[in-house]
């Protein structure tokens, strides 16, 4: 299983989400990848930065391997570091994947990390995180992934970028990637008592857009999470949105199929 959590709009939590779905799937048991396409590596810090092990290479590394005449490798062991957390590993970021990007769009290596991920051996699921825009590493992710999680923050705006974002991931399923299927839209950093939330969801469900029963709510326990660069699963198993995290996973595992773990 591939799943990227993908938005065009900033602020709607993929990293978070990424991060705290493959923080479950490694405490079931599930040996478990984070790809961090985003040069801003949020990913990367959420999930290094509580221990001692540093990412001596990562996705930059792999995709400027990528540009090197006569030394192309499909093998993306060499870019992986294992964090703090068991059967859970990273591929981290670094800023240098926006110097690389144009060298990689010129040279069309569009499809170079689904060849590399479609060798890689030992891993029952991968989870991609991406950059709040539509450029050469989030359609990378789109052409790698089987599965698409949509998070949604209750915004006016964010309803309105959807529209685009369901066109955009059909055109990339008809010519790039037909296995890729959407779960659904997942609403994040819902407010329970807020107006404006319940109506856009309400909106949202009169339209036919796929709506996730599950909602995650917002909490300052997600920050204090961040801070500790520890997932939820581990930060404060007990909390009310880490049993959120946990339900919204199990959702996702019934959609697809497969059995609860």
């Amino acid at each position: 299983m591939r799943r990227v959590v993908f938005n065009q709009k900033g602020g709607v939590g993929k990293t978070t989400i990424v991060c705290n779905l493959a923080a479950i799937s490694a405490s079931r048991g599930r040996k478990t990848l984070v790809v961090d396409l985003d040069a801003q590596c949020n990913a990367s810090q959420y999930l290094l930065s509580s221990g001692e092990a540093q990412a001596e290479a990562g996705t930059a590394d792999f995709f400027e391997n990528t540009l090197r005449k006569g030394r192309q490798s499909n093998d993306l062991q060499p870019f992986i570091t294992p964090t703090p957390f068991e059967n859970l590993s990273v591929m981290a970021a670094h800023p240098d994947l926006e110097e690389l990007r144009v060298k990689l769009e010129a040279k069309h290596k569009i499809y170079k990390l689904r060849q590399a991920l479609e060798t890689l051996e030992g891993y029952d699921a991968i989870y991609f995180d991406t950059p709040p825009a539509l450029n050469f590493y989030s359609q990378s992710a789109l052409i790698a992934a089987s599965h698409c999680l949509i998070p949604f923050d209750c915004d006016d705006f964010a309803r309105q970028a959807l529209y685009n974002l369901f066109d955009t991931i059909a055109e990339i399923k008809d010519d790039h990637n037909p296995e890729l299927s959407v779960d659904g839209i997942v609403v994040n950093q819902f407010q329970t008592q807020a107006k404006l939330p319940a109506r856009l969801i309400a909106e949202l469900k009169e339209e036919g857009h796929p709506l996730l029963d599950t909602a995650i709510t917002s909490s300052i326990k997600v920050r204090e999470s961040h801070e500790a660069s520890v997932p939820l699963v581990y930060f404060a198993p007990s909390h009310k949105v880490s049993k959120q995290y946990a339900e919204l996973y199990d959702v996702l595992g019934r959609k697809r199929g497969g059995k609860r773990r």
